[in-house]
């Protein structure tokens, strides 16, 4: 992405099929590439990030235009279609590769990942505090090709049609003015 105008956001939240198949219908996002950031092993496979060891979480790398989508709303859909208030474990999801984790890129995203946090905390949607990490990027390994558009390319698997599909409709439902035409 060779336009300056962009800006770049790695986010996770449990299992990367859901998080990528919602940011891939977001006005104002120009891609999402699904990964693994965060951990100590270079090039984790999958089967390697699965065991918990390497440290990795499973993230969507997210490309966006903050002139039509705002860094903060974007926080405020990841926040809205995720469970930020358990520390590693979404739905049957469990372990350090699911956690709920802001790596941002500069100071800028880091002051409003702390403030969108903070103000979502107060709000009291959720019983629980917002447990979501909010860590310096450091690095990301795009995930093998079957993980990209996993959604769009398996969206009869049973995985998709219990797990993902419900949070794609309640992400539409939520940011309806937000959705791509």
């Amino acid at each position: 992405m060779g336009n300056s105008k962009y800006e770049t956001i790695t986010l996770g939240a449990g299992c990367f099929w859901c998080v990528e198949a919602i940011f891939e219908r977001v006005n104002g996002v120009i891609s999402v590439a699904s990964g693994y950031s965060g951990g100590s092993v270079d090039n984790p496979t999958y089967k390697e990030v699965c065991t918990g060891v390497t440290g990795h979480a499973e993230v969507v790398q997210v490309v966006y235009d903050p002139t039509i989508i705002p860094f903060a709303k974007i926080l405020e859909i990841y926040f809205k279609t995720h469970d930020p208030t358990t520390q590693d474990r979404q739905g049957a999801d469990v372990g350090t590769q699911y956690r709920s984790v802001i790596f941002y890129d500069n100071d800028e995203q880091r002051r409003v990942a702390h403030e969108v946090k903070d103000l979502l905390d107060k709000s009291g949607i959720w019983k629980d505090p917002i447990v979501t990490a909010i860590e310096p990027f450091k690095n990301f390994y795009k995930a093998e090709n079957y993980h990209q558009d996993y959604f769009s390319n398996n969206g009869k698997q049973p995985y998709c049609q219990m797990v993902i599909h419900p949070k794609v409709e309640k992400f539409e439902k939520l940011f309806k003015e937000y959705l791509k035409k």
